[in-house]
């Protein structure tokens, strides 16, 4: 057993370097859908076309140390500065006996993992990882670790392993304020931290991602420096929604997704006793004239 330890620590020594923020690639969109509705998206956060061809897409199936039996996709093609790569289940077949990816997620795919077992036959309770040159660049989960609810979730005294799901039958996408991966695959995985989750069958934002690294054609050196989180999100009908900024607030408005204007506040704490479910657009108004667009669920 000590053995088999040491040799798991010396796998993953070489990916415990230091993260460079705005230096690589990352996870930005985990989609873990009904049947074969599984998707995965990857930003490119550097002000560099990065060549694809030395990175592979990973699977950790049910807590194996090793991503032999879970499937290894290796990418290609060249992913622009501040462009988005999707990466979808490849399974069309209508007739397959463990369902099959609908078509309007496939199309949104600009690579299609496949036959099985591929890191996109992922359920929730394994670790998808993104390499280079065999090191780990980013995790979704934990490698060698099979959580005991059938999902990673935000329970810390359960090691995130018990409670609601976060990694099963969700769409989670990465908070705009987190630079760079987390290339330690063995360190405890709390999803709430650096992900928002969203229902499941959500799609929509599949093939941008919005980042402080790079706003629009604004590099590197011009990060935004208003970072702020929103917590919790999804909230409970009732729960207050906590907004931190590093900036200060003029006002904080709530549109529903029709456009009415639900709330106007000053306050960094919402209230969501008021307020109906539903997916809200939030526009954080500081006083230096930046506006700060954030989705909100209320459930």
């Amino acid at each position: 057993m000590k053995k088999y330890l040491l040799l798991f620590a010396t796998l993953f020594s070489t990916s415990f370097l230091s993260a460079q923020d705005c230096s690589e690639l990352f996870f930005s969109e985990y989609v873990e859908g009904y049947g074969q509705n599984k998707a995965i998206e990857i930003y490119n956060p550097t002000l560099s076309t990065i060549d694809l061809s030395i990175y592979k897409v990973e699977r950790y199936s049910n807590g194996s140390t090793n991503s032999s039996g879970g499937g290894v996709t290796p990418l290609s093609g060249m992913l622009a500065s501040g462009d988005a790569f999707v990466l979808t289940n490849g399974d069309t077949d209508t007739s397959g006996q463990f369902g099959y990816c609908d078509q309007a997620l496939y199309s949104l795919g600009d690579m299609h993992a496949g036959p099985y077992p591929s890191p996109m036959h992922m359920n929730g309770d394994d670790a998808i990882v993104l390499s280079k040159d065999a090191n780990i660049i980013d995790v979704i989960g934990r490698v060698g670790e099979q959580p005991s609810s059938g999902a990673w979730t935000d329970d810390a005294a359960s090691g995130f392993q018990m409670g609601a799901w976060w990694t099963a039958q969700h769409t989670l996408i990465r908070k705009r304020t987190v630079l760079s991966g987390d290339n330690d695959g063995l360190d405890l995985f709390n999803p709430s931290l650096e992900w928002d989750s969203l229902v499941i069958g959500t799609w929509s934002n599949l093939g941008s991602h919005t980042c402080n690294c790079i706003d629009g054609s604004v590099g590197i050196n011009n990060i935004k420096e208003a970072s702020y989180v929103v917590y919790p999100n999804p909230a409970n009908i009732g729960e207050d929604i906590n907004i931190i900024v590093n900036s200060k607030i003029e006002n904080i408005e709530m549109f529903s997704i029709s456009g009415k204007k639900v709330l106007t506040t000053t306050s960094k704490r919402i209230n969501t006793e008021k307020l109906s479910l539903g997916t809200y657009i939030t526009l954080i108004n500081l006083s230096n004239g930046e506006v700060i667009e954030n989705k909100i669920i209320i459930q």
